[in-house]
């Protein structure tokens, strides 16, 4: 279903490089700074100065509609392209920002290699590790199940070495900001319908996977998630895909007094019905998250210090193309082959 905007536009929700110019009144960043990009927020509204900027209450108009004529082609001027998508599209070699969506990593990224290695921080990577923790507030006595293996479901199960939890004055404040392991949560089951991602998944800190089209005779999606969570489910339950009819299994299997929290993004006439006398005496929270509850300025650097640590591993999950080569990109992507691809200009 259509969301609106001006057609053709300029995709591209997360991005890197460094400023080419800046207007009079940008106080983020100076030319020649490396910056990450991230969602875009009015920074006005109630929600925005209550610290939320991914709720702003002009999310959509800016990040999704984004009604902006940013872009010609030089060959034919007359034809304008919509820009700003998701306050950047950075599907190009330049783009166009507003000051909201940029991220000054100056002091934090002195080279090429490492700028492109952090290009995709600015959504999928900071949704996943900051929904499990300041969404769910995960704590060592959870049980986890994420459901989508891609890269938003394995930055939230990402293992650090350490197993612990940042002591910075922002992480304090919101929970943390690491995936599910970092919290130490005791059982993480992640569930997907490709073998490769599973046993990806395993290798980045679940404890349990379970390929969803390749159950037991007899078995049902429900059961092997209560089996591999204590018989009850899990305490909190993650959905990546947007998928209704998992979102509703997952109200299901989650245990009384528990999370569910969707992440991934349903189409946009999609509905969910729910017994509201069950759901009120299981005591259950459906909660809906966007970009991991975070303000990019401040989680985005936390996981660039993790990151150099070697206590968030995400570089595991990326891989690089030339953006001549996006059609390549998006075959792995589909295929699963490629779990974060990153077009390089």
């Amino acid at each position: 279903m259509a969301l609106g905007g001006i057609f053709p536009r300029i995709l591209g929700h997360e991005g890197a490089g460094y400023v080419a110019k800046v207007g009079s009144k940008v106080t983020v960043a100076q030319v020649g700074d490396p910056v990450l990009l991230s969602f875009a927020s009015c920074s006005s509204c109630y929600i925005c100065k209550g610290g939320f900027p991914s709720y702003c209450e002009a999310f959509v108009p800016l990040n999704i509609i984004s009604n902006e004529p940013d872009y010609a082609l030089q060959s034919s001027p007359d034809t304008k392209f919509g820009g700003r998508f998701f306050g950047q599209s950075s599907f190009s070699n330049l783009a166009v920002v507003g000051q909201s969506s940029v991220v000054n990593v100056k002091g934090l990224i002195d080279n090429d290699e490492d700028l492109k290695m952090c290009a995709p921080l600015g959504c999928g990577i900071q949704t996943g590790s900051g929904t499990i923790l300041r969404a769910a507030h995960a704590t060592p006595e959870d049980t986890v199940v994420v459901v989508g293996l891609g890269g938003v479901g394995l930055s939230a199960i990402l293992v650090s070495r350490h197993h612990a939890c940042i002591h910075s004055t922002y992480s304090m404040l919101t929970h943390k900001i690491q995936g599910a392991k970092v919290a130490g949560c005791r059982k993480i089951v992640a569930v997907d319908i490709l073998d490769h991602r599973v046993e990806l998944a395993k290798s980045l800190g679940a404890t349990d996977g379970i390929n969803s089209k390749k159950l037991p005779e007899g078995t049902t999606l429900h059961d092997a998630v209560r089996a591999a969570t204590d018989g009850v489910g899990p305490s909190i339950s993650m959905d990546t895909t947007g998928n209704k009819n998992l979102i509703a299994q997952a109200m299901k299997w989650t245990r009384n007094k528990a999370k569910i929290i969707q992440v991934g993004s349903a189409p946009m006439d999609a509905q969910l019905d729910i017994s509201l006398f069950e759901h009120m005496v299981a005591g259950k929270q459906f909660i809906g998250a966007i970009e991991g509850d975070s303000i990019p300025s401040k989680s985005v650097p936390e996981l660039i210090k993790w990151y150099k640590e070697g206590r968030f591993p995400f570089d595991k999950l990326i891989k690089f193309y030339p953006a001549a080569e996006f059609q390549q990109a998006l075959k792995d992507t589909i295929s699963g082959d490629t779990v974060k691809p990153v077009l390089v200009w």
